[in-house]
């Protein structure tokens, strides 16, 4: 083909694009449509498919797979455009200049979803999803330019390699499709579906569609007969509408046979009746219900056949009212019934809300945007890839169980729900405090399986004892795990920080490096932060939790002290208040075991303060010396057990207890005043105070009283979330 003829090739394919597009968006801008098909013919000249075709066609027929999807102009010229960035010179900032902001931002959007490069498949899997899913966030237009980009794909896929044919099958099939479904476009499932299966099981594909062939005739026969009866009875009722037949796609029999272990002739929707009522939303929602009812009364119904998705739409919002009758001939017949609207939805989904309904259908973009969310912040507090792609595929992939509350809420669960997924899905206060469940006013175990219709109701404790880790077992649904997981992730920080710190202590022991002196100084700051963290507390949780090798951060340390002066002996400009001499055991609030009045005090080398697990040592001739119970001392004291008493904290203590507090902190203007004012809002008095800067590292240590250890907790979180506070602890021996 010569240059000239090819041009005129080209300009027939794009008015063909542009009259399928103003067939349907009569003010297109054509001007826009054919700007975008030259910059990209432009940008692809020279390049050519497998195939041997020249590279433009792909774009152009994924244009044309969005413009069958009746997408806006905008799209159909991102479309155009969207590989103009992945596989030539074009600049992002070109496009921006030629075609404006939100072109750009959608091309941008699509290249992003292919630039990823990862350490293993599973984790490529789930970066795969997470990209998509914060697209979605963005702009629902990019997954859809990005499922038009995968049909036409797989519409071509013939020319790849048998391998590559496959591995692309396999990722449609699994990815592609149900995320397809999840958004309500069946126009494009059901291709993907069909094409995956071909390419991974052409045989059976061959076998499943000469079966369906042998008897298509046959089934269209009776179809029609029957749509003729029921469009007859319509017309005298005065209800308008359209019946087509409708034909079963090769892989939902495939998934039928093989999933559900049905033979191909238990299989009775191979064709359907499609009742479309012409009338608007509200009158033609009444003409659905009329249309079941005149189709009931020509036949019978077949029992457990019978689905009401207007009522009770699915998550992807598809509405119809679906029945298997015995038909005119003595046959399973399936009638499909929605309204026009409802069938635009059935086959477009998200995409007929974005051209149609923007603006106009608030509930609809509410829905959307709130499972958008709930996918972000799974993605975001789901650091595991397995566990996330588990949650994924759950809230992508699984059908749906359709439970209400004794009050009549509805609650759509995944297939395989339990009470506990029940119980979240209600509040998560409500699933903390689930003791047990009724179902249909009966007792169920918390391992029954929610059914269609169930009404639930949730037994709660009064007081809030937290879920049990057997139940994570037992949740299907994403929200019930994540909210099980959280619980005993905050439960367990405070325990995995200590253990953390206890564990970055021993690793600095083992070289002969002081920990104390390192604990608070710029070199182990500097080295969290090369680490990612900008909170010691973040670091040392990862650390305790084995996301990070207390080796690895000693390596890193070594090398920086190699490089830096050194860690100096920190300096204490005033000096801290001597502990609390000796008292009754009653103004401590301590009560010791089998003594009513005895002389108490509190072990200066680790100050406990209510709260703390304590032990109690008998010292000649000075009373009883009260230690933490991981106090290093009490070890060394161990060699006279005799010695030890059994003491513990009363409630109700009035006098308060000196602990000493350190604050490490990125040096600022006002940052002690911030500091004094966090401690007297938690009701800590500072007895004293001093500290250093050191390389832009300002440590401060304080001798604070304060009543009881949640109050401590309280006040160290509260010094922590300070603007430029890196770490705030307790100073203890351990």
């Amino acid at each position: 083909m010569s240059v000239l003829d090819a041009k005129r090739h080209h300009e027939d394919l794009v008015e063909e694009l542009i009259a399928e597009v103003e067939a349907y968006n009569p003010d297109l801008d054509r001007d826009l449509v054919r700007r975008a098909f030259e910059f990209a013919e432009r940008a692809h000249a020279g390049q050519t498919r497998r195939s041997g075709e020249e590279f433009i066609h792909h774009p152009l027929g994924v244009a044309r797979v969005c413009a069958e999807l009746h997408l806006d102009e905008r799209t159909i010229a991102a479309a155009l455009l969207h590989d103009v960035i992945e596989d030539t010179g074009s600049e992002l900032e070109e496009l921006r200049a030629e075609f404006g902001d939100e072109i750009a931002q959608l091309v941008e959007g699509v290249t992003k979803l292919t630039r990823i490069r990862f350490q293993s498949r599973e984790q490529a899997e789930a970066e795969n999803y997470r990209k998509m899913i914060v697209a979605m966030a963005q702009d629902r237009r990019v997954i859809l330019i990005k499922l038009a980009d995968r049909l036409h794909n797989m519409r071509t896929i013939e020319y790849l390699g048998r391998q590559k044919q496959a591995q692309k099958a396999r990722e449609t099939l699994e990815v592609y499709a149900p995320l397809a479904h999840r958004l309500g476009i069946h126009a494009l499932k059901w291709e993907l579906e069909d094409l995956s299966f071909q390419t991974l099981h052409p045989r059976k594909y061959a076998e499943i569609k000469a079966m369906v062939a042998s008897q298509r005739a046959d089934r269209e026969a009776q179809a029609e007969k029957a749509g003729s009866i029921l469009a007859e009875e319509l017309r005298k009722a005065d209800v308008p509408a359209d019946i087509a037949v409708r034909a079963k796609h090769l892989y939902s029999i495939y998934d039928k046979m093989a999933k559900r272990g049905r033979e191909f002739n238990e299989i009775y929707d191979l064709t359907a009746l499609r009742v479309v009522c012409e009338r608007s939303e509200e009158d033609g929602t009444r003409d659905c219900y009329a249309a079941l009812g005149l189709a009931h009364s020509l036949w019978k119904p077949m029992p457990g056949r019978f689905k009401d998705f207007i009522a009770m739409p699915k998550l992807n919002r598809y509405r119809s009212l679906h029945t298997t009758v015995i038909g005119p001939d003595g046959r399973p017949l399936e009638i499909q019934v929605r309204t026009r609207e409802m069938h635009e939805d059935a086959e477009y989904g998200v995409a007929a809300h974005w051209l149609y309904k923007r603006g106009k259908d608030a509930k609809a973009d509410d829905e959307w945007l709130a499972w958008v969310r709930s996918l972000m912040d799974s993605q975001q507090e789901e650091q595991d890839p397995g566990e996330y792609m588990r949650m994924l595929r759950t809230d992508l992939f699984q059908d749906e169980v359709y439970t209400f509350t004794p009050k009549g809420e509805m609650k759509v669960l995944p297939v395989g729900s339990t009470p506990i997924d029940f119980a979240y899905a209600v509040h998560t206060d409500v699933g903390h405090r689930t003791v047990g469940a009724k179902v249909n006013g009966r007792i169920v175990p918390l391992h029954y399986n929610l059914k269609n219709s169930d009404i639930v109701e949730i037994l709660t404790s009064k007081s809030g004892r937290g879920p049990s880790r057997d139940w994570l077992a037992l949740a299907t649904s994403s929200r019930a795990r994540n909210k099980i997981r959280q619980w005993y992730q905050r439960e367990t920080r405070g325990e995995t920080e200590a253990k953390g710190r206890e564990s970055l202590d021993q690793a600095l022991k083992a070289q002969n490096l002081p920990y104390r002196k390192l604990q608070g100084s710029s070199v182990l700051a500097q080295v969290i932060r090369e680490t990612g963290f900008k909170k010691a507390e973040d670091f040392y949780v990862a650390l305790g939790a084995g996301k990070l090798q207390p080796g690895q951060i000693v390596n890193k340390v070594i090398q920086r002290l190699k490089t830096d002066e050194g860690v100096t002996e920190p300096v204490v400009t005033t000096k801290p208040a001597k502990a609390r001499t000796a008292v009754s055991s009653d103004r401590l609030g301590i009560t010791v075991a089998g003594v009513e009045d005895v002389l108490v005090r509190l072990a200066r080398c680790c100050t406990p303060v209510p709260g703390d697990p304590i032990v109690g040592y008998i010292s000649l001739g000075r009373g009883i010396t009260v230690h933490r119970a991981d106090c290093p001392n009490v070890k060394a004291l161990q060699r006279n057990p005799e010695r030890f008493t059994d003491v513990e904290w009363e409630g109700g203590a009035s006098a308060g207890f000196l602990v000493q507090i350190a604050v490490d902190a990125w040096d600022r203007s006002r940052l002690l005043e911030d500091v004094a004012r966090t401690f007297a809002e938690h009701g800590a008095n500072i007895v004293s105070y001093g500290g250093v800067v050191d390389d832009g590292m300002a440590r401060n240590w304080y001798t604070a009283e304060v009543g009881e250890v949640k109050e401590l907790r309280s006040l160290l979180t509260a010094l922590r979330n300070l603007d430029a506070v890196f770490d705030a602890y307790r100073v203890t021996p351990s």
